[in-house]
């Protein structure tokens, strides 16, 4: 089969023959139509994220495609069904220990499972564990593109869901002008929010936002300044805030986190999403008496990806809404590029193998 391989950190994307996967018990070979390029793959590709990543690989994580052979332990999945490929491969024997196929390894015990679903989806085939693979039913070929969407509003869909979202309440959503971000605005309207503070430093981006999804959404241009950046997220508000949902990316500081947390009511919950590496001075004292519950959420469960399929089949989230530019498979490299240089929230760059 045809493949984009990363040979070396640094290095531009291969176009290389690689041998074809085999099915095997616990894992079907899947045919990948159309392969999402996020906006930092570039940093990966050069080593700048330091992703645990053993080389040569045919990087991508996650995919659309069609199942070409199944595992002889499968009972429902058919040769030629339409798949979302989910990119977290998680271990069998301990969940904590896990990989984003074709990405990263976690920690060093999620190493075999690298070794094992090596290669990703800038390829033309790939071996997928079994439970892994989601039908979505039937879709236009030409349409597959715009399916692989789906891997970037689960993540905020892990988020909400881990935050317990209730139909008409209030949520800020932290770094909204992002892909995850922008994505989340979608998502949680879909959920029956009753009203989403969009925060972010684009205000492009934050007025189209506005525009597309109407007066369910207020948006909150960041400046730097807590003080400031908390009595404008109030003022959008005009309410109790009952969530935050925050998707900053690692370049945001401490003081850019604490201001929409700070905003939440009592009882209200705080879910960590993003990247930030700045240390939280985070108040004993406030999370005791507002009775705040902060949690950390990484990616989502396997029942949200049905959950999700459904609620675009039911037409809560319209596909549409992204802007698709695809690239074939030996154009992986101005995919990359590309991806990098368009990375709004409703942008998709692809790669069809």
């Amino acid at each position: 089969m045809k493949a984009a391989v990363l040979k070396e950190f640094g290095a531009p994307l291969a176009i290389e023959t690689l041998p074809d996967p085999e099915p095997m018990a616990g894992g079907v070979v899947v045919d990948v139509v159309a392969a999402g390029v996020t906006s930092y793959a570039a940093n990966v590709f050069n080593g700048s994220r330091n992703y645990a990543l053993e080389l040569p690989v045919a990087p991508g994580a996650g995919g659309i495609g069609r199942i070409r052979a199944v595992s002889p332990d499968a009972t429902t999945l058919k040769v030629g069904d339409w798949v979302f490929c989910e990119a977290t491969v998680r271990s069998r024997d301990n969940a904590a220990d896990s990989i984003l196929q074709g990405w990263t390894y976690r920690t060093a015990a999620a190493l075999p499972l690298h070794r094992l679903y090596h290669h990703g989806s800038y390829a033309e085939r790939m071996l997928v564990p079994t439970e892994n693979v989601t039908p979505l039913g039937e879709i236009e070929p030409a349409e597959a593109g715009r399916w692989t969407a789906l891997g970037r509003l689960l993540v905020p869909f892990g988020g909400l869901i881990a935050g317990d979202l209730k139909a008409g309440e209030t949520l800020v959503i932290s770094g909204a002008t992002g892909g995850f971000g922008g994505a989340g605005v979608a998502v949680a309207l879909a959920m029956g929010a009753g009203l989403v503070v969009a925060t972010g430093r684009n205000p492009g981006t934050l007025d189209d936002l506005v525009r597309r999804f109407g007066p369910r959404v207020r948006a909150v241009r960041m400046s730097g300044v807590e003080a400031d950046d908390l009595d404008n997220i109030v003022k959008a508000a005009a309410g109790p805030i009952d969530m935050v949902l925050d998707f900053l990316p690692r370049e945001a500081t401490a003081a850019q986190v604490q201001a929409p947390l700070a905003t939440v009511r009592h009882g209200g919950r705080i879910i960590l999403m993003g990247g930030v590496r700045s240390e939280l001075a985070l108040s004993y004292n406030v999370l005791m008496h507002k009775e705040l519950t902060v949690r950390g959420a990484w990616m989502y469960s396997r029942e949200a990806i049905p959950r999700m399929i459904q609620m675009i089949r039911a037409g809560l989230i319209d596909l549409s809404q992204f802007e698709l530019t695809e690239f074939a498979l030996s154009e992986a490299n101005d995919a990359v590029a590309h991806a990098a240089a368009n990375a709004g929230p409703r942008q998709l760059t692809t790669i069809r193998p």
